[in-house]
């Protein structure tokens, strides 16, 4: 009989990428969402292996149960399911409240290990950092900053994550976190996505200018691998993983982009005004290296 995998939030970005390399690893996939027979999962139905090992289940984070019976069964979580807004109302209960109950859940059904997946708006929101420092796993987003610059996204996920590691310890549950930067690469579900829409901007003249700043950047198929080999990695819980490839200069992303697609509006010149965001990943010590 196949090993049980849970993945939540299955039909998103790198969620669908983690989704194929199970199935095609021999795994018997259960994927969750809030409308698990809903056209935004219908492309996970197309995978080889869907058929026989794809199991589809509704679940709702701040549902403890739903979660509960989801897990049931399961050897191993990965956890990819979040929201994207950036405003309080709606992001900051669901991250940090369905996290706590996701890591509380797979713990009372039994589970092996629970693999979440970060964000690196845990790490670098932080103004006291020393800016020549590389960024690495041991640092942390600074809550009261990410309030002051409205940054809700970063604040609820650096809470949910800390609030995840404190659980998992209490429960003795076996916890690990992959970290991606800025995720790009093919999409196999029919929605856009955020970090591509950070691409798709400089393609459709929307942006007239790009920021002067960078950022690092990870391919979706190397941040679904590394989920997968935190998963099975006998000896990786405990930790958080940096997963980034390369960190690019917004300059030198519209060269790239440039030089593969000429006939588009791509800008040449940067923006003087400086975000808050910038150089959070200009540093970047190492990539995964549960996928190195």
């Amino acid at each position: 009989m196949a090993v049980v995998v849970c993945v939540t939030g299955a039909g998103g970005f790198i969620g669908s990428w983690i989704v194929k390399l199970l199935l095609a690893r021999g795994y018997a996939v259960r994927g969750t969402s809030r409308h698990a027979d809903g056209p935004k999962n219908a492309h996970l139905w197309a995978l080889d292996g869907a058929a026989e090992r794809l199991t589809m289940v509704q679940v709702d984070l701040l549902d403890r149960a739903s979660l509960r019976a989801a897990f049931d069964g399961c050897d191993g979580v990965i956890h990819t399911a979040s929201p994207m807004h950036d405003t309080p109302e709606e992001i900051i209960e669901p991250v940090i409240t369905g996290t706590l109950n996701v890591v509380e859940m797979a713990a009372d059904a039994g589970v092996r290990r629970v693999v979440l997946s970060s964000t690196i708006g845990t790490m670098y929101m932080n103004p006291h950092r020393d800016p020549d420092a590389p960024l690495d796993e041991s640092c942390w987003s600074d809550l009261d900053y990410c309030k002051q610059t409205k940054n809700w996204y970063c604040y609820a996920k650096t809470i949910a994550e800390r609030g995840a590691w404190e659980a998992a310890r209490a429960l003795g549950l076996d916890l690990a976190v992959v970290i991606p930067v800025v995720t790009l690469g093919e999409l196999l579900q029919p929605s856009m996505n955020t970090s591509t829409k950070h691409i798709l901007k400089y393609l459709t003249g929307e942006a007239k200018a790009y920021v002067n700043e960078s950022h690092a950047y990870v391919h979706v198929k190397d941040a679904a691998e590394a989920h997968v080999r935190v998963l099975e990695a006998p000896n990786a819980g405990g930790r958080r993983y940096v997963c980034a490839e390369r960190t690019l200069h917004r300059g030198e992303l519209c060269r790239i982009l440039a030089g593969h697609f000429p006939e588009y509006p791509i800008p040449t010149r940067y923006n003087t005004v400086l975000h808050s965001s910038s150089k959070e990943c200009s540093k970047l010590r190492t990539p995964c290296s549960a996928n190195s």
